[in-house]
Order: C-alpha cells, then sequence, then structure tokens
C-alpha cells in the first residue's frame, strides 16, 4: 500500500521491525555489557607500603674521618659510602610494615637497657663476597658483646613474625661498593676504635645517588661499662700502611691489580 505523497514514510529501528520512534523523543541507549564495570584499584596507601630498616652502631666522626681519607685509594668504579653514613649493621629487615615500627623500638630498648657500653676496635679490610670476586670493600670490626647483641636482635625480631636476612653475621663496616671494573685496594690495617654507647634503628630509602639513611630511635647502653684496659687503642689513631710482606692481622694478603 502506497501513503499519500507529501508525507515523509515511518522511521523503523533495525531490531524491531514495524515499531516507529515518536518525533521528537530520545532515542534509546545502546546496550552494554551486562556484567558490572570493575572497580579501580586504589593506588597503595601508606599503611600497603613496607620499610627498610636496619639495627647498627653509629661510627663517630673522630673516626670516620681516616676511614675517609683511606677511600682516596679507591680507583675506577669503586663508589664509597659517605662518612656519615658509616655504620656497623646488627640486623638487617628487608620489608617492615609501618605499624610494627613501635614493637622494633620496643624490642631494641628491651634489649639494650642492661647492656654496657662497648669498646670497638678496627681491624684490617677485606671484601665481599670474596677476595676473586670484590663487591664491596670494608674493614673489619671487633667489640666484646657484639655478635650477642646482633643475635638477640634477629631473634626477637624472628620473635615478632618479621624476617632479616639470611647473611650470617660479620661485624664491619662497608668503605665502598664496586659498581663495574676496578682494581683492588691494597689491604689495610687500622688503629682505630671507639666506646660504643648507643644503638641505632635506621630507616633506609633507596635513591639514584644511593640510600639515605635516617633515625628512627636511638637507644642508650644504659649497663656498668667494665674497666678501661691499658691497651684499647686510641680513637684518634691514622690507618696504618702495612708493608706487602707484614699484612695485619685478619687482613686479607695483598692482590695484584687486575
Amino acid at each position: 500500500m502506497t501513503r499519500p505523497s507529501g508525507k515523509p514514510p515511518l522511521k523503523v529501528r533495525r531490531g524491531q521491525p514495524g515499531k516507529a520512534r515518536p518525533a521528537g523523543a530520545k532515542p534509546e541507549p545502546t546496550p552494554t555489557d551486562p556484567r558490572p564495570p570493575r572497580e579501580a584499584q586504589p593506588p597503595a596507601s601508606h599503611e600497603d607500603r613496607t620499610l627498610r630498616l636496619f639495627f647498627a652502631l653509629k661510627v663517630p666522626g673522630d673516626v670516620a674521618t681516616p676511614l675517609a681519607e683511606a677511600q682516596r685509594q679507591l680507583k675506577g668504579n669503586w663508589r664509597p659510602v659517605r662518612a656519615d653514613q658509616f655504620h656497623v649493621t646488627l640486623a638487617y629487615l628487608p620489608a617492615v610494615p609501618p605499624g610494627r615500627v613501635d614493637d622494633l623500638k620496643r624490642l631494641g630498648a628491651r634489649l639494650t637497657e642492661h647492656l654496657a657500653p662497648m669498646q670497638v676496635r678496627l681491624r684490617g679490610t677485606g671484601y665481599f663476597p670474596n677476595e676473586g670476586s670484590p663487591r664491596v670493600w670494608f674493614v673489619k670490626v671487633e667489640a666484646e658483646g657484639l655478635p650477642e647483641l646482633a643475635a638477640a636482635l634477629r631473634e626477637g625480631i624472628h620473635a615478632l613474625g618479621l624476617r632479616t636476612d639470611d647473611l650470617p653475621f660479620k661485624a664491619h663496616i662497608t668503605l665502598a661498593r664496586k659498581k663495574g671494573p676496578a682494581p683492588r685496594v691494597p689491604p689495610l690495617g687500622f688503629e682505630l676504635g671507639w666506646q660504643a654507647g648507643n644503638a641505632v634503628l635506621f630507616r633506609s630509602t633507596l635513591r639514584k645517588t644511593g640510600p639515605i639513611y635516617d633515625v628512627e630511635s636511638t637507644f642508650r647502653l644504659r649497663g656498668t661499662p667494665p674497666p678501661p684496659s691499658s691497651t684499647a687503642p686510641s680513637p684518634t689513631a691514622e690507618p696504618l700502611n702495612p708493608s706487602p710482606s707484614d699484612p695485619p692481622a685478619g687482613a686479607a694478603a695483598p692482590q695484584e691489580t687486575p
């Protein structure tokens, strides 16, 4: 059947034959996915992030200065550690929820409350992991009671349900890290020491220029110190360069420059 001339034909929507849309009516929305929209994941909050923390003894300035002077012998791709960041690590925690920091502060306070100050002594230099593949240049550290404090801290950390690194404790001060080909440094001996009256909980923040250490808490060693020894090292002594034929006790033998 033909419609009278002059009238526009009816518009028919596809999929619904014969059903006309009234003039001026809004078009129906296009069918969408019937599944509910996926909720956007919120960015990680401060509480979701973990912190890098470590317990340590901080090296005082009068001892750090001659150690920094020894760094002048570094050549090639050795990256020296800043003198104000020298420390002796006791326990390292790679991932700590922010809400557990107070637990660690209480642990540090409890373990050091009755501990006497320690007489720390420095010895010869060495390499991690070994002389054949040196990646870290360090100076060896000795102190009566230091291994026991490190063990007690790690045991207490594990009892809190937190983890530490799996490396065995070896008291040292890192002087430099190797970032590429670099010659070995001749072995050095030091007659340096200090009385450590505090332990520190540090927070480590990684930066392109290297890690930044901030103090979370300081713990005073409040016990009675032992009587001074007549053989205690001078805190202002200069580093000694041993001859190749007479390396310091415990120091690695001189190595040829690669």
